[in-house]
């Protein structure tokens, strides 16, 4: 199976979804980016490895690692391998004595997991044909931010709607709803045209 290496961008909140926040992954070899759209404490997790930040005690990420380890397991990767209703579908590979496995995961989750063991990160060419997209010339600067305080701040408020709007044109396809999704469609070609 084609698959592609990808590597974080960076994480936002995502406006359009209440309490949601926008992941960004970025092909190493390319231009396209893929958002997925993750909850708070998802992003909490992510965002706290991103900036090295130790918590106190360990968080569910922290004792996954900790699990494996002490199990004698290696993460391998993680692959994004599938995209169903809208639902982005991941694999966990561990290695244990030299024979693999894979666990099913939410992105998120094996994201977070992903970072705490150096592993990569890849996702299926299918996914990235479905859900990735170009970033227009105004919008290739990756001015993603995290604070060192536990708060996700966005200094990229057109990216992060592209993004979501993408996701939203990604599901109004997949529920044929083609009037609406021709309005995300034209919103994201106004929006990639405006310059900053």
């Amino acid at each position: 199976m084609n698959r592609v290496q990808v590597e974080i961008v960076g994480l936002s909140s995502s406006p359009s979804v209440g309490g949601a926040y926008a992941l960004l992954l970025r092909e190493v070899f390319g231009q396209r980016r893929l958002p997925i759209i993750i909850g708070q404490f998802e992003a909490q997790a992510i965002a706290i490895e991103l900036d090295n930040a130790k918590p106190a005690r360990p968080l569910t990420h922290d004792l996954l690692k900790s699990f494996a380890d002490n199990l004698g397991a290696t993460v391998v990767e993680v692959f994004i391998d599938d995209l169903r209703d809208n639902t982005f579908y991941c694999k966990i590979v561990l290695d244990i004595s030299s024979i693999q496995n894979s666990i099913d995961s939410r992105p998120s989750d094996a994201i977070a997991l992903a970072l705490r063991a150096s592993a990569p990160i890849y996702v299926s060419e299918k996914v990235m044909e479905l859900a990735s997209f170009v970033p227009s010339e105004n919008d290739k600067q990756d001015i993603f931010m995290h604070t060192n305080d536990d708060k996700i701040e966005s200094a990229s408020e057109k990216e992060t709607k592209t993004a979501s709007l993408q996701d939203q044109l990604r599901e109004a396809l997949e529920k044929e709803d083609y009037e609406r999704a021709a309005k995300l469609r034209d919103e994201i070609s106004k929006l990639k045209g405006q310059g900053n």
